[in-house]
């Protein structure tokens, strides 16, 4: 590998692939600069205007649970210094980054491990066919013959590899179709967290860097969506470079390569990873220097706007009449031509999926309730309470529970309309509905701990518990329907203005962009940080636009055939005692009601250990998912069979309701995910039409938490960050010899 670097990347091309990185971030961060200034002007006009958006009625968690790992277990990963498969323990912490150790015995005894992998921007792929198509088609004229050796060999049928355009890719392998399925969900669960890199909560920072990313590519004449804009900002910064570096490298370097064909694709593979990582570095330290600029003039900007808040406001509207006047006929023109007669359509092709997935979230929220529910009668009322509410806290982030909600978006497809309106792909709007999933039904988890906390301060008996859990379960999804109906009506705004306003800017573009520069001397120079004509320019075209969007989404809910509100129906302040309750500690169910939190086999910490040892034992048991086999893949046969649970809503009432009455004992089977294994439910009443039947779940395995709190992942796109007992240390290509050690090139 080292000869190939030191070949295809010497001094001479290294320095120029610097100077073309820093001639593209020098370009790029000067539109990061302007859109700074009108980001903190919006932000503060927020603040002081506000919006009449709907108020959510579920609550949300405002300490995240830390202390959990997500999943943990051995898979094997192919090595490509010596070409052999090797078995690592590996585990996924809060923060989704994968790490992998040599072993468990290696985690146990605090080694560091052998690297964490950032997953933005990579794509899983389930089969070795997908990966060499990719690969193929990423080096033109290196597809292997027919029964040529390929890049890569898998000795088992269910690989997963995670490949990425520019960065290193990682090949994994499982024993068993199951363990497959598992980590595809867990690794797609790192993907998504991890390509949401932006945090929500930034109100300026964030805008800005969005708004100046489309502006550069505007700019180029990129119109659309782009898929590469995911990660943290140093690594979206990283791909927008690599858009333009890459293709120049490729058509330089690839005639050069020499061997086979999979030989050239392997070489490419490392120079790719090598110059982003040189990228990367680079768009870090530049990003950082301007963001720290920036920061440290935000006060003086805060300052002028306050002042001059009027001013700015008066002076944008009337720069916004004039350019309205200009645009306003042929924007329309297009509009009515182009993009009206398909709203509908996308509207309706967004609608089906994303109703269903949030459908879901419904039905595996309440099933995991009222099993929880059956529980407790069954195994002497709030004994165990802690235990099974520390395990439904989490059920937002526990991906199997949650694919059957992730994949229900797996349909989306925008058949005739992706070419015309230049959507790369639908994954964009497929991961962001995924992501509201995971939030809504992580308020709905917060909202039903909260008002269950407050029922058990006043003392109920075992079967005022179960009534309560149950009142408080219909009162929670109330309002879970009101707020899912509040999220998927903005999601359906956002994704059709993110699909045509790109479209119409680019029709616009040749009649109107060149008179732009004209309308510059309507702004005062002292507002010129503030109001830009390009951004003013897009609001106009988006008013055009959006009358058109919001009748549709209207309609639409107005028919209510995905159970969307209309908008008349607004609960205001319908429980205004709730958000009260939002305002005390974190609920430690674990401590307060003990349960052990997780792990049945964990010790339990007594009352006298000091705080300190309770939360270093917390860390072990807070597991979200366990592995059941207790050998490695290769060891692990069949899983074992489980008594089926009730899997749907009349029969889970049933139940519940029939265990009210009477008091019987548990029954001696042993229990799946908390519900007894029933033969005949007693009829009981329909449930209400609110209430769509909970498609049935794999339970999650019981098995060992983690002993020690996880290193936290690289935020690095470029995948692997070797760890070093000194801190993080740079970036660098990594491989491993035979005596499996890391050598640093």
């Amino acid at each position: 590998m080292g000869d190939v670097l030191s070949t295809h990347l010497d001094d001479a091309r290294r320095q120029h692939i610097t100077e073309k990185t820093g001639k593209i971030l020098t370009e790029f961060l000067r539109f990061y600069e302007d859109q700074y200034g009108v980001a903190l002007f919006n932000s503060m006009r927020h603040e002081i205007e506000g919006t009449g958006a709907p108020q959510a009625q579920l609550l949300w968690r405002k300490v995240p649970l830390d202390e959990r790992i997500i999943f943990s277990g051995n898979l094997f990963q192919y090595q490509e210094d010596n070409k052999k498969w090797r078995n690592r323990f590996s585990l996924v912490p809060h923060n989704y980054g994968l790490v992998l150790y040599e072993n468990k015995v290696a985690y146990e005894r605090q080694v560091p491990p052998r690297a964490v992998i950032n997953s933005a921007g990579y794509k899983i792929l389930t089969s070795v066919d997908q990966y060499l198509e990719l690969v193929g088609n990423s080096l033109p004229g290196t597809t292997s013959k027919s029964g040529s050796a390929p890049i890569l060999k898998c000795p088992t049928q269910f690989p997963l590899i995670l490949w990425h355009p520019s960065a290193r890719h990682y090949y994994f392998c499982m024993m068993t179709e199951a363990e497959q399925d598992k980590w595809h969900a867990v690794l797609q669960d790192c993907i998504r967290h991890c390509n949401n890199g932006i945090p929500e909560n930034s109100k300026v920072e964030g805008p800005a860097f969005t708004d100046a990313i489309r502006m550069y590519r505007q700019s180029k004449e990129l119109y659309g969506t782009w898929e590469m804009l995911c990660g943290n900002e140093v690594q979206i910064l990283s791909n927008l470079v690599m858009e333009e570096l890459g293709p120049e490298l490729k058509a330089e370097l690839a005639p050069r390569l020499k061997g086979k064909p999979q030989e050239r694709q392997r070489q490419w593979i490392q120079i790719s990873d090598a110059v982003y990582r040189m990228v990367y570095e680079q768009a870090k330290a530049r990003f950082e220097a301007v963001l720290s600029k920036l920061q440290l003039a935000r006060p003086a900007m805060e300052a002028a706007i306050r002042t001059d808040m009027d001013q700015i406001i008066t002076s944008k509207e009337h720069l916004a009449s004039k350019i309205r006047a200009f645009i306003l006929p042929k924007a329309e023109v297009c509009v009515r031509n182009h993009v009206q007669p398909y709203i509908p359509s996308i509207l309706e092709a967004l609608m089906v999926p994303t109703s269903q997935g949030f459908t879901e979230v419904r039905d595996v929220f309440f099933k995991e309730v009222t099993d929880m529910n059956l529980n407790v009668i069954n195994e002497g009322g709030a004994d165990k309470l802690g235990e099974y509410m520390e395990k439904l806290s989490q059920l937002a982030s526990h991906p199997l529970k949650m694919q059957s909600c992730y994949e229900k978006m797996e349909p989306l497809r925008l058949d005739g309309l992706q070419q015309r309106f230049d959507v790369s792909s639908t994954a964009v709007f497929k991961q962001r509905a995924q992501i509201h999933m995971r939030e809504q039904m992580d308020n709905a988890v917060y909202t039903f701990e909260t008002l269950l906390h407050q029922e058990l301060g006043k003392g109920p008996t075992k079967e005022e518990l179960c009534k309560s859990i149950q009142r408080i379960l219909e009162r929670v999804l109330k309002k879970y329907d009101y707020d899912s109906s509040s999220v998927r009506k903005r999601f359906f705004r956002e994704a059709l203005l993110q699909i045509t306003i790109p479209f119409l800017l680019k029709k616009l573009a040749p009649t109107c962009k060149s008179e732009l520069p004209r309308f510059q001397e309507l702004i005062f120079e002292d507002f010129a940080r503030f109001i830009l004509v390009e951004n003013t320019y897009e609001e106009v075209v988006l008013q055009t636009v959006m009358k058109d969007i919001l009748q549709a989404v209207k309609e639409a809910a107005v028919q209510r055939k995905h159970n969307l509100y209309r908008d008349s129906m607004v609960m205001h302040n319908s429980d205004p005692n709730l958000h009260l309750l939002a305002e005390g500690a974190p609920i430690d169910w674990g401590e307060e009601y003990g349960g052990s939190g997780g792990d049945s086999g964990s010790p339990s910490v007594p009352e006298a250990a000091p705080l300190s040892e309770k939360r270093r034992r917390a860390k072990q048991v807070v597991s979200v998912v366990q592995d059941e086999e207790a050998g490695l893949p290769f060891e692990a046969g069949s899983e074992p069979l489980s008594p089926a649970s009730p899997d749907s809503v009349t029969e889970l009432r049933g139940l519940l309701a029939r265990d009210l009455r009477a008091e019987s004992p548990p029954p001696a089977g042993p229990l799946l995910n908390g519900a007894p294994s029933q033969e005949s439910p007693q009829p009981v009443a329909a449930p209400e039409a609110s209430s769509p039947p909970a498609s049935p779940l794999r339970p999650p395995p019981p098995g060992k938490a983690a002993d020690l709190e996880p290193p936290k992942p690289s935020d690095q796109e470029t995948g692997e960050q070797v760890s070093s007992p000194g801190g993080r240390p740079p970036i660098h290509t990594t491989t491993e010899d035979s005596a499996g050690v890391q050598t640093e090139f």
